[in-house]
């Protein structure tokens, strides 16, 4: 999809993946971007920073994600490209992880790609163009060792945005989905874990791959390449991908252990 002069928005667009992505967009002479996240001192700096525009959203609330829709067919008459970027890694482990703590990485990892997709699609049907760029991670593809509901909304954001591609990518709409390991954000401060077995990117650098996917409508965003290896290797055995995992679940248990996510 061509991105000069197309209409942006971008959650979680106040720092990490999501501000990187809103200057690149920037960068590409998109004629609006629009930011939003639910901090709202980052999202004022980051708009200062960028002069893009900004909105405090809260992506798990459909009401908040309809009126985002509004708010930009106001200003802009639609939307062309709507990255679902928002997202957390939630309470690590199993054992200790809540119901409500459940609850809650689901509504933001998935619900909040469901939201959007729901109230943004119709306009673009309707148009015949458009574009979805989902996050979602390398543990959607590959499990998320040490963590299960990271894991688990991961996987349920990745088959959401298949789904949409497979449902409307012949009506016009294009559909990415970033599957990183490690990036270089606040979500990775305190180490990357089995994420970081490949080294670490830059936000930036993420951010480059995506632009580079919607300009040539790839589905599959992975910054790290040798995610695409892993995934042959998972396919063609997966119980020996199995059984390699579990080598390195052993190996990282005592990095994970230092956060009691046993």
């Amino acid at each position: 999809m061509n991105i000069l002069d197309s209409r942006v928005v971008v959650t979680g667009g106040a720092s990490g993946i999501g501000k990187a992505l809103a200057k690149a967009f920037l960068n590409e002479k998109a004629s609006y971007v629009l930011i939003v996240d639910v901090d709202e001192e980052k999202l004022d700096e980051t708009k200062k920073e960028l002069n893009c525009d900004a909105l405090k959203i809260d992506v798990s609330k459909e009401e908040e994600i309809k009126s985002l829709v509004s708010y930009m067919n106001e200003k802009t008459d639609g939307i062309d490209i709507f990255c679902s970027n928002a997202g957390i890694g939630g309470v690590p482990g199993f054992f200790d992880v809540t119901t409500e703590d459940w609850q809650n990485i689901w509504d933001i990892n998935v619900i909040g790609h469901i939201h959007a997709a729901k109230h943004v699609l119709p306009q673009m049907l309707e148009r015949g163009n458009g574009y979805l760029m989902n996050t979602a991670s390398a543990a959607g593809l590959l499990t998320q060792i040490g963590s299960a509901p990271y894991s688990v909304t991961k996987a349920a954001a990745l088959s959401l945005a298949e789904w949409l591609k497979i449902t409307y990518g012949e009506k016009g709409i294009g559909v990415s989905c970033l599957c990183p390991q490690a990036v270089e954000t606040a979500m990775t401060a305190q180490g990357a874990g089995t994420a970081g077995v490949d080294g670490m990117i830059s936000a930036d650098e993420c951010a480059l791959d995506v632009i580079d996917a919607i300009k040539k409508d790839r589905f599959l965003v992975t910054p790290h390449k040798e995610v695409l290896e892993y995934i042959q290797r998972k396919s063609s055995d997966y119980d020996r991908w199995i059984s390699g995992m579990q080598r390195l679940q052993k190996k990282f248990e005592d990095f994970y252990n230092k956060f009691n996510l046993s």
